[in-house]
């Protein structure tokens, strides 16, 4: 009866938050080492576009209180960067489907975003424990890709989330392991491709060169990569196919190049640093944390070793 209670209050809150205008002066989130970071929306019309989309998922929350329809409004809130509406909103949900292994995905994954790695850590663990056994299941985009048909499953995310939660830590064999497993479920290009990423720099983060360079040879030039475009660049890098400045290198018909550089950037400084040009590295991480895409997992650990590092500032 409390968690219905609960429940109820919370989705009166969520209503109300969604029913004012977002305080454009409040930040998003905050860096690791407390700094503001703030929504810079691209256009009027995005904006509008992302808020209609808010309102759309509140209303069929209000109508079923779906397990499904709490993870929607959770994501709607989370693409519009009111970050503290979307945890509120996957609590609610959490309160109601406490089994629920797609909601503390995606929870784990705001976590991350919100750089809470250990609060990350413990959401995507009991995600792991509650989907064991589940059969694969296809995740839904939020942003549909190139062919608009979604490449991944929840498992996929479940253990892809949690690696990333435990190597932002600087836990890598822990994340190793998460990653280990993420292989076993990354069934097509894409996801072997971003799996083999993080895993190849994860192995170089342990020493172990040999496993990471033995991870390359599942990448060739016979694969079909519909969204993992950056990720394939790089590794195509680590094989010595391109050099690091090519992977950097931002076309004129880039939409958007300080996306580009958040994405790519962190491999490249990775790539740096563990071959021992630190200070390439370093100037790397400081221009991808000197973007604005916040939220992006190379920008996020760019931060997390510029302050592992001790030059964050």
């Amino acid at each position: 009866m409390k968690n219905l209670v609960w429940i109820g209050c919370a989705l009166m809150v969520i209503a109300c938050q969604t029913e004012r205008p977002a305080d454009a002066a409040k930040p998003a989130l905050l860096s690791l080492d407390g700094k503001p970071y703030y929504y810079q929306p691209s256009s009027p019309k995005a904006l509008h576009k992302l808020d209609s989309a808010v309102a759309v998922a509140r209303q069929r929350l209000a109508a079923d209180s779906s397990e499904e329809n709490f993870i929607w409004l959770g994501r709607r809130y989370a693409y519009r960067y009111q970050y503290d509406s979307a945890m509120l909103t996957f609590d609610a949900g959490l309160k109601k489907y406490p089994g629920s292994f797609k909601l503390y995905r995606h929870r784990g994954h705001r976590h991350i975003t919100l750089r809470h790695f250990d609060l990350a850590a413990a959401d995507l663990e009991s995600a792991a424990r509650l989907m064991r056994g589940a059969a694969l299941e296809t995740e839904p985009d939020g942003i549909p890709n190139a062919i608009n048909q979604p490449l991944s499953s929840t498992q996929f995310n479940v253990w892809y989330h949690l690696g990333l939660a435990y190597y932002l830590q600087g836990n890598f064999e822990q994340a190793r392991a998460a990653y280990d497993s993420c292989m076993r479920v990354s069934i097509n290009d894409d996801l072997l491709t971003a799996t083999v990423d993080w895993l190849y720099m994860t192995h170089r983060r342990l020493n172990h060169k040999k496993e990471a360079e033995e991870l390359l040879h599942q990448i060739t030039d016979k694969m079909t990569i519909i969204e993992n475009e950056s990720y394939y660049r790089r590794l195509r890098m680590y094989q010595g196919f391109l050099q690091p400045e090519d992977v950097l290198k931002v076309g004129p018909g880039d939409p958007d190049a300080d996306l580009s550089l958040a994405t790519q950037g962190y491999g490249v400084g990775n790539w740096y640093l563990v071959n021992g040009d630190t200070v390439k590295a370093l100037n790397i991480y400081r221009q991808v944390t000197d973007g604005k895409h916040f939220s992006a997992f190379g920008f996020i650990a760019s931060e997390a070793d510029l302050l592992r590092l001790g030059t964050n500032n």
